[in-house]
């Protein structure tokens, strides 16, 4: 799909599904890592991740193209067009878009983990991201000291 197709499938669930017309530019913006999509503020214009294509197929893509029109008319009619808001939530549910995207890392992107910690008492392993505070945190399983494991 290019962008001229995107542009006439946004448009095209616009007028069927919303009822109201999509003056703005859609585009596929392949900067974006973890969301489907992104509604602009000042410009109005709706950014696509394409990645949700590539590896959920056109469905997916339709539901976040709901959500993000979601956005777009909120806004636009002066409602409260943030997740958080009622509105939003409501027209979410009535369009049928996605309130989330499916995960959209590949395999292996997760960066492994950097610190091991051990109970020394009853040899449990934490593997963590970010380092902990070895005085305010104890084992989960039987409260020991925890220590970390240089490997």
């Amino acid at each position: 799909m290019n962008e001229q197709e995107l542009q006439q499938l946004v448009e095209h669930i616009s007028i069927t599904v919303f009822r109201k017309p999509f003056r703005h530019c859609a585009t596929f913006n392949r900067r974006l890592r973890t969301a489907g999509g992104r509604y602009h503020l000042n410009s109005h214009n709706l950014d696509f991740n394409p990645l949700v294509l590539e590896l959920h197929g056109p469905d997916e893509l339709e539901k976040v193209v709901k959500h993000e029109l979601c956005h777009y008319h909120l806004h636009l009619d002066g409602r409260g067009y943030q997740h958080r808001d009622a509105d939003f939530r409501r027209l979410l549910k009535e369009s049928g878009g996605s309130r989330f995207v499916k995960d959209l890392r590949q395999v292996g992107e997760v960066a492994p983990p950097k610190w091991l910690y051990g109970c020394s008492a009853c040899g449990q392993m934490y593997p963590r991201k970010r380092r902990i505070n070895l005085k305010k945190y104890v084992c989960g399983k039987c409260k020991g000291k925890l220590r970390l494991k240089i490997e």
